[in-house]
């Protein structure tokens, strides 16, 4: 058990401990026994924190939990999806504002394979776990820098970040490299 109060204090250590840091956390909409008020309160954690990822849903009873068996599911199911598309909307209008900070700053990417929505670019991570889409194209790499080189699945490279949306940072990769050379560049 914990208060609104220490959980900030946390976020705030956090970050001062770990600059750049990307948050994530689950929110249900519509919890058993939720009153509007604590709805409103879920949303303003979520303008205050600015999470990086977030995974939201509405309460649905899940028969092995104890939920299940001890709690009533009172909150009507239009009002839980009324809840969970205000928290969508606020999640994404603050992950925006904070994944901006992102934008012009040079990032290790785990390349993962081919963006789903176009095969002439790549898809990948970063180190905090955000989802990272840039071109397909020839690059050099640190360990040789007279080859060029397409970047695999499996390879880190560097990506200078260029734009940003909610869920998804976009730029133009600089080279191919590893974990112990991409120091010098990140």
């Amino acid at each position: 058990r914990y208060s609104r109060e220490a959980y900030m204090e946390l976020i705030h250590h956090i970050r001062e401990s770990i600059p750049g840091v990307s948050l994530s956390s689950d929110f249900i909409a519509g919890f058993c026994g939720e009153t509007e008020e604590d709805h409103l309160q879920t949303v303003s954690l979520l303008r205050e924190v600015q999470y990086n990822m977030g995974f939201l849903f509405a309460y649905s009873m899940r028969q092995k939990t104890r939920a299940y068996h001890r709690l009533k599911d009172d909150v009507p199911e239009e009002v839980k999806l009324r809840r969970l598309e205000e928290l969508i909307t606020v999640f994404r209008e603050e992950a925006t504002k904070a994944n901006m900070a992102s934008v012009g700053c040079t990032q290790l990417v785990l390349v993962e394979g081919h963006s789903k929505r176009s095969a002439s670019d790549l898809c990948g991570r970063n180190d905090g776990n955000l989802k990272v889409i840039f071109p397909d194209v020839e690059m050099e790499d640190v360990n040789n820098s007279e080859v060029r080189v397409r970047a695999q699945p499996g390879d880190y490279v560097l990506v200078k970040i260029t734009s940003t949306s909610s869920q998804t940072l976009k730029g133009h990769v600089l080279c191919r490299t590893t974990l112990k050379d991409s120091s010098a560049y990140c």
